[in-house]
């Protein structure tokens, strides 16, 4: 068993590490501020090959894998949370169409996905239906050449922007989670419209917004896989969702640990720097420990995924552990900072709120729990 990166693999995190140090670092305070999505910044990723990594060669993508993208995700987290859930989330939409698109499907969106020429969003959350999809109502009526949707989705990232998105919605009179399917609805489809922006507490240059259907058109030939199949959709583009979530925790912890380290070296108090004492150096060595930990979890994850081996468990695994690791980093990193970590003119502030999401997101930590629950039992 080798844990060591390949030439290609250590190339991809650091032209990551590049770009997000002198692109995304130096603007990303602004960026919160304004709550201002960085467009200029999502394409230059694009060009970079940033945006479709896991897509094959043959598809416009990077084709390098789940662990090269997972790497390249951490560093740019590192340098900004908000454009590394834009690359997230964009990735996630792009595994439903590789995966169950027809030929058609996949030469018509997935090179401009890649490219950043287009941006992916994923609709499935909705105001009474989170954890429970199954409790969905957005529903798309067979009108024969055509589907008609109506209904809302909630918290939906890249909406506003969104060029492709795909869409769970129910289809059949089953309840629960066998009457779901998946649509694709494009940008300026009539009845498709954006509603409400939502202000957040952290993330906040990630758009989030409301997503409304008003008896919107959309094409048969729209739809993704078969009737019935959008739970299982949904599933398996969370599976490569939760080690993107995972990596973005890893980016957000390593930020946090650095800051502090920084902090502790600069800061006097009784005669010398807050670091020489053991409570400080201790919290150091359990967040520097716990990133370890969850970054091996990750790339086991990612690696598998690679492999073309189930990774449900290890996907969950990461995200949970990742996620509920990069918080404790995040509030031991401020602790260090003690009243100035309050303020928000150091950048453990906003790290502390952009970090708070990602045991919520994609899966809270209680689902995850519950995905591991069902698979090793």
């Amino acid at each position: 068993m080798s844990f060591q990166l390949t030439s290609e693999q250590e190339m991809i995190r650091l032209m990551a590490r590049d770009f997000a140090r002198k692109e995304l670092e130096p603007n990303a305070r602004q960026w919160d501020e304004q709550e201002r999505f960085p467009q200029e910044a999502v394409k230059k990723m694009g060009n970079l090959g940033l945006m479709g990594m896991m897509i094959p060669v043959e598809y416009g993508g990077a084709g390098v894998g789940a662990v090269g993208y997972s790497l390249a995700l951490q560093e740019i987290a590192y340098g900004c949370a908000s454009t590394a859930v834009t690359m997230s989330v964009t990735n996630l939409s792009q595994d439903p169409l590789l995966k169950f698109g027809t030929e058609a499907q996949k030469k018509k969106y997935l090179a401009p996905l890649a490219s950043g020429e287009m941006l992916g969003a994923f609709a499935v959350t909705e105001p009474n239906a989170g954890s429970d999809p199954g409790g969905m109502v957005t529903y798309a009526e067979d009108k024969g050449d055509h589907y008609l949707v109506n209904g809302t989705k909630v918290f939906i990232t890249n909406g506003g922007y969104a060029d492709v998105i795909i869409l769970i919605c129910r289809t059949g009179t089953e309840k629960g989670n066998r009457g779901l399917s998946a649509l694709i609805v494009e940008k300026g489809t009539p009845g498709y419209s954006v509603g409400r922006k939502e202000e957040k507490m952290g993330l906040r240059a990630s758009d989030t917004v409301e997503l409304i259907f008003e008896d919107c058109r959309v094409p048969k030939a729209n739809l993704l896989g078969k009737e019935g199949q959008g739970f299982k959709i949904a599933m398996v583009a969370l599976d490569s969702g939760r080690i993107g979530i995972a990596s973005q925790s890893l980016g957000i912890a390593r930020a946090c640990l650095d800051e502090a380290i920084r902090y502790a070296g600069e800061r006097k108090q009784f005669g010398k720097a807050i670091g020489s004492f053991q409570a400080i150096q201790w919290m150091i060595a359990d967040g520097a420990t716990q990133i370890e930990a969850a970054n091996w979890l990750t790339l086991y994850a990612a690696d598998r995924k690679d492999q073309g081996v189930a990774f449900t468990k290890e996907a969950s695994m990461a995200k949970l552990f990742s996620s509920e690791m990069a918080n404790r980093v995040a509030y031991k990193a401020l602790q260090i900072h003690g009243g100035y970590g309050y303020m928000k003119e150091y950048k453990i502030e906003r790290l502390y709120r952009d970090v708070r999401v990602t045991c919520i997101y994609e899966g809270t930590s209680e689902v995850q729990r519950i995905v591991i629950a069902r698979e090793v039992m």
